[in-house]
């Protein structure tokens, strides 16, 4: 049994696919369910707006949802970027929809988003890098209203040399910090794929990350492709029980009215997840 719990669709401002599209991608790989978590990521300083009405959001997608039952289940959720001055707005954005689950990622690092060069300017990639998981200490010293910690070291997919001399160890005090701090706070992290898709050969985060995830008490741990596009869906999930099942975890964690459901990983069939 595998869902994809993050996923992209139209209602994102990188993304064109019809949710319908990414849910019939989701059928032909065989997956049991997915999880739709559009962007919203106010006061973004690029050129892309990333935010959504919930209510045509919910329109859309509750009546697909429905559509499909029987053949695949169909969640409904959101992919917060967070920054600390956003608290109270999030938390009346979230009170405006049933939400199944909620990502709170770091995509912007104050005012810069990591995707773009202007971030390292001035900085090594060392500094650039530490500056970024230090922003996530800042934000959840503010924030409780989300789920899960969407990928850890997003900031490796974009630095001037990837992640060619980045690892766990080189940032392990505030990492294990950023570890220690969700698990105190009930939360999960997410094993997030897109990270062989933009060639590091690693999920975000790293299996380094995830195996002292689950030393420390870690459970709670979602899976997604971070699609965009149909045929991103159930990405390179084939590595999925290899990944899990050596970093220590049994289960993994599927979000429902927000709340953990835990599911057994077990082998997925040879035939599951074709192109």
């Amino acid at each position: 049994m595998y869902w994809d719990t993050h996923m992209h669709c139209r209602f994102s401002g990188d993304s064109a696919a019809e949710p319908e599209e990414m849910i019939l991608s989701a059928i032909r790989k065989r997956l049991d369910g997915v999880c739709f978590t559009d962007h919203i990521d106010w006061d973004y300083p690029g050129p892309t707006p990333f935010h959504f009405d919930p209510e045509k959001y919910f329109a859309v997608l509750k009546p697909l949802s429905e559509k499909y039952k029987g053949r695949i289940s169909v969640h409904i959720g959101a992919e917060l970027g967070l920054q600390p001055h956003l608290k109270q707005r999030y938390d009346a954005f979230l009170s405006m929809g049933d939400f199944d689950q909620v990502i709170g990622s770091s995509h912007v690092v104050h005012g810069f988003d990591p995707y773009y060069p202007d971030y390292y300017a001035g900085k090594t990639e060392d500094e650039a890098y530490l500056e970024y998981f230090e922003s996530i200490l800042e934000n959840l010293a503010v924030f409780d209203n989300f789920d899960v910690y969407g990928h850890i070291d997003y900031v490796v997919r974009y630095g001037p040399n990837k992640n060619a001399y980045y690892s766990y160890e080189k940032f392990k005090d505030v990492i294990d910090e950023i570890l220690r701090t969700l698990i105190a706070k009930g939360k999960g992290i997410e094993l997030n794929m897109a990270g062989f898709k933009y060639g590091l050969n690693h999920p975000n985060p790293t299996e380094a990350i995830l195996k002292q995830y689950r030393r420390l008490g870690g459970e709670i741990l979602t899976i997604g492709s971070d699609a965009h596009a149909p045929d991103q869906v159930a990405y390179d999930y084939q590595k999925i029980y290899t990944i899990l099942k050596e970093a220590g975890f049994t289960h993994y964690t599927v979000f429902q009215k927000r709340k953990p459901v835990f599911y057994k990983i077990m082998p997925p069939p040879a035939t599951q997840f074709p192109s």
